[in-house]
């Protein structure tokens, strides 16, 4: 007799971490999204040279954890497979729109979301499909999800979004090939508004690159 596959909800508590104190002077909230492996409480460091009085940052952490090698000390965690992609999808969506009803971050401040490698997968999903209306939206090394259309996007353009594409030059995982179908669809997506901000480097994130991200 073959299996049955079932499906159950339930109610899961997840973390996520704040950097800085967020007051009066507070100009920019950012909502970064890590990459594949990372943990949260690393990725934030990232972001410690921004100044503190007018930067808030938010940093989620992907639900799923997993031993990094095989001598089972460092922990890494993933946000998505490609194992149930659309169920594992609407859990994180959720989750990250729960993180944001909890900080309630006022209307004058500046929304910045930004996702790095795996995250911007993350990060242009919920943006698309949450209707997150951010001020800034930067893609940071990764690939944007194949069944996003410009339609997702279009509640976002009469705002006038800053979307910025950071890219390494020396990126291993993006090639001369998938560059320039990324930089199609970006066309596309972002009906020309996105700004390239290449840098010398890998696949790697950069403080010197978030840094020059808000000047």
């Amino acid at each position: 007799m073959p299996f049955q596959e079932k499906e159950v909800t339930y109610t899961s508590t997840n973390t996520y971490l704040t950097l800085n104190t967020f007051s009066d002077n507070t100009k920019n909230v950012w909502i970064v999204l890590h990459g594949i492996g990372f943990l949260s409480r690393y990725f934030i460091n990232y972001f410690k040279g921004l100044p503190e009085n007018e930067n808030y940052i938010i940093a989620p952490q992907a639900p799923s954890k997993y031993y990094l090698g095989n001598n089972y000390k460092h922990v890494g965690a993933s946000w998505l497979t490609k194992e149930k992609t659309t169920l594992e999808t609407g859990n994180v969506l959720r989750y990250l729109d729960q993180v944001l009803i909890n900080e309630q971050v006022p209307e004058d401040c500046r929304l910045i979301v930004l996702g790095f490698s795996q995250g911007v997968s993350v990060a242009t999903r919920w943006v698309a499909k949450s209707k997150i209306p951010c001020n800034e939206l930067i893609l940071y090394a990764g690939g944007i999800p194949a069944e996003l259309s410009p339609e997702d996007f279009e509640f976002l353009m009469p705002s006038n979004p800053e979307i910025k594409i950071v890219v390494g030059d020396s990126d291993q995982f993006l090639s001369p090939e998938r560059m320039a179908k990324e930089h199609l669809r970006i066309e596309s997506l972002f009906k020309g508004k996105a700004k390239l901000v290449p840098f010398e480097g890998g696949h790697e994130v950069k403080r010197t690159v978030i840094n020059q991200l808000i000047q």
